[in-house]
Parts: C-alpha cells; sequence; structure tokens
C-alpha cells in the first residue's frame, strides 16, 4: 500500500462534528496506534503526531503535548479500516414503499440508488422500503443503499424483455404488501415503460420525469423539459435521476421476503423476445453509448485504437487535444466543450483529464484510465487505474479479448 498521505474532507468534517452519528467513529478511525515505543537500542521513541492533538466535544481541536490523550489527527492511519455505518432497522413497517430498480448490468446504478434514496425520505423512520429484483443480480450493497426488505423474483418467464410477465409480479406484489407509494426509475432501460405499464393496470395517475419531492408536493419536467409541473405526490412516481440524495449514512438489513403462494399469476405473452439487434458502435450517438472507449494525447498508434474499439464493440470518443490535431472527428469529443456521456463502462486511454473532460464524464458509472502519468486528474478520477504504455495495453485487451471468442481463454473479464 502506498505511504502517500491522502486527506477525506469528509472524514474530517464528520470528526469535528460531534453530532454526526459517525462522529465517535471517524474519531477513532483517526486515531495514531502507537505514541510512544521502544527502539532497537532501547531509548524511548515519540511519536511527533500525537502532538497535534483531538477534537473536543465543542468542535475546538485540543493539543496534549504529553501524548496521553489522542484523537482525531490529520494524518491518516497506514491501514485503512472499514467504518460501521448505524443500523436503521424497521422491524414492524407502518408502511412500505416499493421500488423497482432498474438493475442494469445485474447493479444498481447510480440512478437506481437515487430512487432507493428518495424512498428513505418518503419512509421516514416508521416505513421500509421494498426493492422489488427480476432475475439473477451482483449487487451486495443492498444494505448500505438503504433496502430494508428485498423480493428476488427469479425465472425464465422475468428474462429479456418480459413487461408483461413483470406487470402480473408486481400487481402481486401491491395484492400481497400495499404499498403507500410505488417508484419506478424513468429511463430507456426498462423502467419508464414498466412503470407507465403498471400505473395502467393499477389505473393510477403517475408523476414523469420527476426531480424533487418535498412537504408532500413533486416536481417533474414537462413540455419537452421546458418547464416544471408541480402536483401532489401520487402513489405512483417516476423519478429522473439525481431526484434524492443517495443513501450513505445508514446501513439497513436488507431482509428477504417471498411472494405467496399462487400469488404471481402467468399469461400467455403477446411478446416474442429475440435479442438485441446487432448495432455498429459506430453509430451509436455518444450520449446514449453504454461502452466508451475514449483517446487523448497519449495514444501514439490510432489505427491499433480504432481495432480495439472494434474488437471490443465500444463506441469511439475523444479528448480535445485529439479532436484538436485531428485524429478524431468533432463530434466525438468528449466534455462539457463536447458532449456529456453517461455510460456504464468509460475507458480512457492516454487521456490527463482536463476540467471540462472529467466534467463530460461525471455521470459515468465505471472509469477505467490507462496512462504513464500517475499524478494526472484522470487517474485521480478512475474507479480503476493501470499505469502502462496505452499501445501496450490495448494490444493485450485486443489479444484477450480475441481469445475468448475462439474459446482459448476461460477467465478473461
Amino acid at each position: 500500500m502506498t505511504d502517500i498521505i491522502r486527506r477525506d474532507p469528509r472524514a474530517e468534517w464528520i470528526a469535528r462534528n460531534r453530532l454526526h452519528p459517525l462522529h465517535a467513529v471517524m474519531q477513532a478511525a483517526h486515531t495514531v496506534k502507537e505514541a510512544r515505543w521502544m527502539g532497537p537500542n532501547g531509548v524511548i521513541r515519540k511519536s511527533p503526531h500525537a502532538a497535534l492533538g483531538f477534537i473536543g466535544p465543542n468542535g475546538i481541536r485540543r493539543i496534549d503535548r504529553s501524548g496521553a490523550q489522542q484523537g482525531g489527527t490529520t494524518r491518516r492511519l497506514g491501514q485503512s479500516q472499514e467504518t460501521q455505518l448505524p443500523l436503521h432497522r424497521v422491524d414492524e413497517p407502518a408502511f412500505i414503499i416499493a421500488v423497482v430498480p432498474d438493475m442494469v448490468g445485474g447493479r444498481l446504478s447510480s440512478h437506481d440508488r437515487d430512487l432507493l434514496g428518495l424512498a428513505h425520505h418518503l419512509a421516514g423512520q416508521e416505513g421500509a422500503v421494498l426493492a422489488v429484483v427480476f432475475g439473477e443480480h451482483k449487487e451486495t450493497g443492498f444494505d448500505t443503499a438503504g433496502v430494508d426488505r428485498l423480493l428476488q423474483l427469479s425465472g425464465h418467464e422475468y428474462d429479456g424483455y418480459s413487461p408483461e410477465q413483470r406487470v402480473l409480479a408486481l400487481r402481486a406484489v401491491e395484492s400481497q404488501f400495499l404499498p403507500r407509494h410505488w417508484l419506478l426509475p424513468d429511463s430507456r432501460t426498462g423502467g419508464g415503460e414498466l412503470g407507465r405499464r403498471l400505473a395502467a393496470a393499477l389505473h393510477e395517475r403517475p408523476a414523469t420525469r420527476v426531480w424533487q419531492v418535498k412537504d408532500g408536493v413533486c416536481i417533474g419536467r414537462a413540455g419537452s423539459g421546458s418547464e416544471d409541473l408541480t402536483r401532489a405526490v401520487p402513489r405512483l412516481i417516476l423519478a429522473s435521476a439525481e431526484c434524492a440524495e443517495p443513501v450513505s449514512e445508514t446501513r439497513h438489513d436488507a431482509i428477504e421476503v417471498m411472494l405467496g403462494e399462487g400469488n404471481t399469476l402467468r399469461s400467455l405473452p403477446r411478446l416474442e423476445d429475440l435479442g438485441p439487434v446487432a448495432v455498429d458502435p459506430a453509430l451509436i450517438p455518444m450520449a446514449e453509448a453504454e461502452f466508451i472507449l475514449s483517446g487523448g494525447n497519449g495514444v501514439q498508434d490510432w489505427d491499433l485504437f480504432h481495432r480495439a474499439a472494434q474488437t471490443l464493440g465500444a463506441t469511439e470518443g475523444a479528448s480535445r487535444v485529439a479532436v484538436d490535431d485531428g485524429h478524431m472527428p468533432r463530434h466525438r469529443q468528449v466534455g462539457a466543450t463536447g458532449t456529456w456521456v453517461t455510460a456504464r463502462v468509460y475507458l480512457a486511454i492516454g487521456i490527463s483529464g482536463a476540467v471540462q473532460h472529467l466534467q463530460g464524464i461525471g455521470a459515468c458509472d465505471k472509469v477505467i484510465a490507462v496512462n504513464l502519468n500517475a499524478g494526472c486528474d484522470m487517474i485521480k478520477r478512475a474507479d480503476l487505474s493501470v499505469i502502462a504504455d496505452s499501445s501496450a495495453v490495448l494490444e493485450a485487451l485486443i489479444r484477450l479479448v480475441e481469445g475468448y471468442r475462439a474459446g482459448d481463454w476461460k477467465d478473461v473479464a
């Protein structure tokens, strides 16, 4: 692990705020374990960081020169400590708030987490948040996302595009749990259509494109996004991204529940899912692409870059420098001065990370950076960083993907 000292402003703020529920935990996490120890020559050694003191009950730092008391210091521990969030438990909920997340890729997206934050706001201390998940998933953080009850509906009838069968299952949830509110993401990945179908089945008038719920009133976009529509909070809400702050300061039980026997009905599907249509990634608009391979000034071989994008099935993007140098067309520029992207995976090759570029990828779920400069801003922003030559990484990606498709590799991510 690196010895570079990295400050966490939020953790320091919590350590100063004695009214915060994580105040005691953060103070303990910032404590230097050893203030005095015996050196190899029998001389007592004393840590100079112990003189930095601790945070008092009124939020003022107190310095104890003797080292007897040690609280929060500005130096982080060499080994990270897992913070135990306070448990929010609802044993007997007065009502249920039902949430149907999109679960794109089998995991909670940022849009799903915003929706769970809104549900937690509506539930308060007396209600419980029920998450309804279709099919298999890979998510392990339901408890920290704000889920009190988890209902997983598995089966081949829910695979692929199956809105009719899913609506029948949600009607069974309505009959058994009687949710006070239904929350679905107003998205292109299924939540928007499923929510409107559910509203028709329940004879409810939904609020769509909602971006704020407060004091019994919800506000949604209308008129092609040119104006706001305010109305009382209905039973069914189709919310936009960033409709609320995601849950981050509590953990929940995420107790698994089941539907009663015979509640779920079967119907003869009128729709047949023939699978996704093969689409050339180069024809997908940048704003709608889910996988983007973006190149910058660090790309030395652009022919190799294009071949890697074709092999990976990724939509090509570029930094402003690469566009200005003529390596990529202007409509492929990513950033505040180009196109704002919302990709699930954004792979940045040789991009240092200008401010306008980082603004344009702010809504991406996962950012992977490949760069030789370990101190650039893109490396700091990335969820996964590779410090290596761009050409070597692209060649390795092409070789692994081609080997996986040929059956030579079985464990390629």
